[in-house]
């Protein structure tokens, strides 16, 4: 079997288990994993531009709650229906990635983080600070009415999950193809040596500024599924733990690796919803699991998987 074979194979099966998982799991960890799978493309926009291109960004909430924003406040003011609403959230995380890019890219390593932080944050306060058009901190509620596409109620379990799965399939394989790309290469060559790739006749503003794009993209199309599968939008999304959330994941599951951010997703959203079952101290527990994960696998779970067995991972 050639690699490229064994690399598609590897994740096919894996769309393949989580299509199959519906069958047997109860309604509520079905509706979990659906949660898990739209922040798992969260993930893994935040992956592309950080994993592959090297751009470590605080502010990716802004980007998903742009996603959000833009398919909800549509549907809540205007009427409009649920897939203008959804193509609308994934193109204007998009552009805003764009905008952002064009100041912040100016900028490199720490001042990047911070430029992308206060963008983050602008973003947080103006919708704070436009409560009547965007209901502020206590959000607004889709309109069961308005989730339904194709004939399907996506308040529903099974159509959810249906949703939530060919957003992250598609995700998925768009990702594996992009990163095994020639844009890819020249994404992972940026992040290693980047005036060695200028050298040899790239422009790194170009190619970070489509990564972050791409980035933006994923994140919003991510923000405006979250919205419309689970019927609220609200500022809190567009806070900086929304940023800091699909770093968390793509370092637990693997920077660099196609199926870290979902791995990372998985195991994050269960360590934290098994451990505040017990203890109000649940954040002490995840701190403890990312500070063994920085000791013992600094390289994320799937990553220290390729260093060391599989090298062939993407």
């Amino acid at each position: 079997m050639t690699q490229g074979a064994k690399i598609w194979g590897l994740h096919l099966l894996i769309l393949v288990v989580v299509f199959a998982a519906q069958f047997v799991l109860p309604s509520y960890h079905m509706t979990n994993l659906a949660r898990i799978m739209v922040l798992a493309v969260f993930a893994m926009g935040y992956n592309i531009a950080f994993g592959y291109t090297g751009l470590l960004s605080l502010g990716h909430a802004l980007f998903f709650a742009a996603g959000f924003y833009a398919m909800g406040l549509p549907i809540w003011h205007l009427g409009w229906l649920p897939l203008p609403a959804l193509i609308a959230g994934l193109m204007v995380g998009g552009l805003l990635a764009g905008a952002v890019g064009l100041l912040a890219l100016r900028t490199a390593g720490v001042s990047f983080m911070i430029v992308t932080l206060m963008f983050a944050q602008a973003g947080y306060l103006t919708l704070l600070y436009l409560n009547t058009w965007t209901g502020g901190d206590e959000g607004f509620v889709v309109a069961r009415t308005a989730r339904v596409l194709g004939g399907l109620d996506l308040a529903t379990d099974t159509p959810r999950f249906m949703a939530a799965f060919a957003l992250f399939a598609c995700a998925m394989l768009v990702c594996l193809w992009l990163v095994r790309s020639p844009l890819g290469r020249v994404m992972v060559a940026m992040r290693e040596n980047e005036e060695r790739s200028r050298m040899l006749g790239y422009d790194p503003f170009r190619i970070k500024l489509i990564a972050l794009i791409v980035s933006g993209v994923y994140a919003g199309a991510a923000g405006a599924a979250y919205g419309m599968l689970f019927g609220y939008v609200g500022a809190t999304f567009a806070t900086i733990q929304y940023s800091i959330l699909p770093m968390l994941y793509v370092l637990l599951g693997g920077a660099g690796t196609v199926l870290g951010p979902f791995l990372g997703a998985l195991l994050m959203f269960y360590l934290i919803d098994i451990t505040s079952g017990y203890t109000d101290a649940y954040l002490f527990v995840v701190g403890a699991a990312l500070v063994g994960l920085v000791l013992f696998a600094p390289k994320g779970i799937l990553g220290t998987l390729r260093e060391r067995i599989a090298p062939w991972l993407p």
